[in-house]
């Protein structure tokens, strides 16, 4: 009997973004606030706004056609969709069934993770176990989310700072032995929930008349709270998970860390005593897409040269939950 089991490996990322650009000049207009006042204080210059068409079901898809087309790989050869968004195109079913019917991906199961912007960790840590496992060949592991369906514009404290955007990741079993996922570490502490969630819209809070008119469902957040956290946490996992596989942080080609807050990204780097050179930045043009920030940036540092196949990277989140992780791997 052969007891081998495969590891996983991602195959390929590929993103999708909305043509529509907000720069920090647009919400000049609407609140008190300016273009330098954002950028010191977040990193964030612009951000993407889908349109109605494109809800993440929608720009899942497209990431995934394009992803099948770069791997080589058909949609009937999928066996298991897995999609991390908050911001599904429906309260149920799932997100997963639409990505499923449109790209014809019919011998698929799949289900939705809500992990918010830790959701991408989630969702790939679960595609390793199903692939190492040796119950699922082939992955698909989406994180698209359409943030601006939940953004209060008139709340300066949360709407400068989200911005839509989709991905999906192959994984499957690994080709050879320099590329795999090789550790993860994932975290929650439920008693965050006041800090960062969206008071009404489920069994809690139904919709109603009332919850609308209190404007409860919107994206609420205790910005202090949920930045001394994200710094703590973040920084603190990623250090472990290289301690506890015997790496120095010299050795790490790409920390890719959640997308956001460019002062979070600063005090992670710096606990790791990570050069700037190597983390993977793309805040400054596309905002906090939540579930989508981590493979987005791995993609995009992929397309600068800063990292290729076989090198050592290391994902980091941090998310509403409160949840947060993080991930080292063989790119």
């Amino acid at each position: 009997m052969n007891t081998h089991r495969p590891l996983a490996e991602i195959w390929g990322i590929e993103d999708y973004f909305p043509a529509e650009v907000l720069s920090n000049t647009y919400f000049e207009k609407t609140l008190e606030t300016n273009d330098q006042w954002i950028q010191e204080r977040t990193g964030i210059r612009e951000r993407r706004r889908s349109q109605a068409h494109e809800t993440p079901g929608f720009m899942g898809t497209e990431a995934s056609k394009k992803l099948l087309a770069k791997t080589g790989v058909k949609a009937e050869e999928i066996d298991l969709i897995l999609v991390a968004t908050i911001t599904g195109d429906y309260i149920f079913p799932a997100c997963t069934s639409v990505i499923q019917r449109d790209l014809g991906a019919v011998n698929a199961f799949g289900f939705d993770l809500s992990a918010a912007c830790s959701g991408y960790l989630y969702a790939l840590e679960t595609a390793r176990a199903y692939v190492e496992s040796g119950l699922k060949k082939r992955v698909l592991v989406i994180a698209a989310e359409k943030m601006s369906s939940i953004l209060d514009y008139q709340d300066r404290q949360t709407c400068i700072l989200f911005g839509d955007a989709g991905s999906a990741t192959l994984v499957a079993p690994a080709r050879s032995s320099e590329s795999r996922i090789i550790d993860s570490i994932l975290r929650m502490d439920g008693t965050g929930i006041p800090c960062l969630f969206m008071p009404a819209g489920g069994s809690v809070k139904p919709p109603s008349v009332e919850t609308v008119q209190n404007r409860e469902h919107f994206v609420k957040q205790e910005g202090r709270s949920v930045f001394k956290r994200a710094v703590q946490d973040m920084a603190n996992v990623s250090v472990e998970i290289l301690e506890r596989n015997k790496i120095s942080p010299s050795d790490v080609k790409c920390f890719v860390p959640h997308q956001a807050n460019i002062r979070i990204i600063e005090a992670a780097r710096e606990r790791l005593g990570m050069p700037i050179e190597k983390v993977a930045l793309n805040i400054d043009r596309y905002g906090n897409t939540t579930a989508a920030t981590i493979p987005t940036a791995l993609l995009d540092a992929e397309r600068k040269g800063q990292v290729k196949k076989g090198d050592l990277v290391l994902l980091a989140s941090f998310g509403a939950g409160f949840t947060w992780g993080s991930i080292l791997l063989r790119y």
